[in-house]
Parts: C-alpha cells; sequence; structure tokens
C-alpha cells in the first residue's frame, strides 16, 4: 500500500547525557539505520532532526524551534509528505521490523473489523499494554485536522504530549512481537539492545538482516540450507572448503538472478548442486578408504 513515513530524531536525549541517540549503534547498524530498514517502501520518507548520514536517502526537516517536542517534531514532518496514510516511528527502536510496519498500515484499512475498529489510524500496544503513539500509522486527513484544532487551542504546539493529540483520534490497537516497540532511552537500554542480539536464538537472523542491509540487497535467506551446505562441505571435503563453496553458490545465485531467475530459487538449486557435490565427494573418500583398509 503507499504510505509515507516520519521518523523522529531530534529528541534530546537527556538520559543518555545528550549523546546523538539515533547514531548510536546496535549490532554495527545505527538506531535511525535499523528503523528505516523496517520501512524500505515508504514513498517519501521524512526524518525530523539533525542531519547525519543514513543508509539510504530521506527527506530532512526541523521543528521551529527545534526541540519544541514530538507534536511540534511530527507536525513538520507531516508538512513534507502527501500519503493518505502516514507510518509515524521514533528513532530508537532496534528491533522494529517489516511484518510490525505491515500490521500497523493494513489495520486502518480494515475499519469495522475486530482488528482495526479505529478509522484514524493504528497505533503499537507494547507487552505491558501501553499505548505506543510513537510507533503508529496515521490516517494524514484526520491528524493534520487535530493538528490544527491544538495549535488554534494552545497558541503553540511546542512542548505539547502527543496524548493530546492521539486522544482526540479513533485509534485502532496493535500487538506484534514483544520487542517491536523496546527503544533506547537509557545507557542500560542500549547494552540490554546489544546484548540481546547476540543472543544464541536469534545471533544469525539480526547477522544476516545486518549483512544484507550492509550490502544493499533484499533475498529472503534459507539459513538451514546454506548451513547444511557449509557442514557438508566441511566434513565431506575440508573445513576451509566451506565458505569458500557458500560463496561460490552466491555468486552463482547472483549469476542466474542476473539473467532473470528468481533469486531464491537460485540460492535453492546452487545450495541443492553443491551440496549433492560434497556428498559424492565424501562417498568417494569413503569407498577410497575402505578400499585401501581392505587390500592393506
Amino acid at each position: 500500500m503507499s504510505y509515507d513515513a516520519i521518523v523522529l530524531a531530534g529528541g534530546a536525549a537527556r538520559r543518555l547525557g545528550g549523546a546523538d541517540k539515533p547514531a548510536l549503534s546496535v549490532g554495527g547498524r545505527a538506531l535511525l539505520d535499523r528503523v528505516l530498514d523496517a520501512c524500505p517502501d515508504a514513498r517519501t520518507t521524512v526524518v525530523v532532526g539533525g542531519r547525519r548520514p543514513t543508509a539510504r536517502p530521506v527527506h530532512w526537516t526541523r521543528e521551529d524551534p527545534p526541540g519544541g517536542g514530538p507534536v511540534a517534531a511530527l507536525e513538520a514532518g507531516l508538512r513534507q509528505t502527501t500519503a493518505e496514510l502516514v507510518l509515524v516511528l521514533s528513532a530508537d527502536l532496534p528491533f522494529l521490523d517489516r511484518d510490525t510496519v505491515r500490521a500497523l498500515l493494513a489495520a486502518p484499512a480494515r475499519p469495522g473489523t475486530d482488528a482495526a475498529d479505529g478509522a484514524d489510524g493504528a497505533l503499537l500496544r507494547d507487552p505491558e499494554g501501553r499505548d505506543q503513539p510513537l510507533v503508529a500509522a496515521y490516517r494524514a486527513e484526520p491528524l493534520r485536522r487535530e493538528i490544527a484544532l491544538l495549535a488554534a487551542e494552545h497558541g503553540t504546539l511546542t512542548g505539547l504530549p502527543l496524548r493530546a493529540l492521539t486522544a482526540e483520534l479513533d485509534l485502532a490497537r496493535v500487538t506484534s512481537q514483544p520487542l517491536a516497540s523496546f527503544d533506547c532511552d537509557t545507557w542500560d537500554d542500549l547494552a540490554a539492545a546489544r546484548a540481546r542480539i547476540r543472543e544464541h536464538g536469534s545471533v544469525l537472523e539480526q547477522w544476516i538482516t545486518a549483512v544484507k542491509s550492509e550490502l544493499g540487497i533484499d533475498l529472503p535467506v534459507d539459513t538451514k540450507t546454506l548451513l547444511d551446505l557449509a557442514r557438508d562441505a566441511a566434513h565431506g571435503v575440508a573445513r576451509p572448503a566451506a565458505p569458500l563453496t557458500t560463496f561460490l553458490v552466491g555468486y552463482a545465485a547472483a549469476h542466474a538472478a542476473a539473467t532473470g531467475a528468481d533469486p531464491a530459487q537460485a540460492v535453492a538449486e546452487a545450495s541443492r548442486k553443491a551440496a549433492d557435490l560434497a556428498l559424492r565427494w565424501a562417498d568417494e573418500a569413503a569407498a577410497d578408504s575402505a578400499e585401501q583398509n581392505g587390500s592393506g
């Protein structure tokens, strides 16, 4: 679906001693880049905050005056968008994923259902039952209307809390994977995020996602198939054969994709051929060894 994205990246980060929070890294990637990776198909992406390097191009803007708070920052970002649906995110969400973004974007499109009875948008509800207005998708028209009403009522948007805005909107609540709303407000939060991505159950997924982002590719990776191939090459040929074989499989798959093949199928086919070869290699070596032992 067509949408614009607004990422708020201009907070003071007082609990981080004024550090440039969006530039802090988790898993070798800046927090801001991790958030941007969750919404790669936004028609326009606006980052409200000071300019800094990003992994993909974005539009930059600031609230006036800077430091005016989330409502003022949201209004500044909204002025740079034209889509009827607007994704709004904070810049400190290391575990936000594309599935959560898709769920938020889909919810306002289904008014009248149990999953989304809010006609004005949908926001994430965290595992503790708290609403997260900076992990949300809003319809632009009611959002602009309520911001204008707040400005007329208070004479300014500076310093207004987000609840003053969201309280007047009809919003659905969406639940997603537990870490989607985890944010890094303190150094302890940052340390916890860095430790969590290295946990045994998630480190490979996190690493593969980081590498794909770094290399600028978007390809489903069948981790089990590649690990099985590496095992077969290491055990059936020699340990250094494992990384070399997986590299060659990737190269062959890229070559096939360049001629029009489906990239995921190309990886699967190249992996199958290489794994079969490794097994034949091992069988041959085993047969030779048995023959030599028998003749000895």
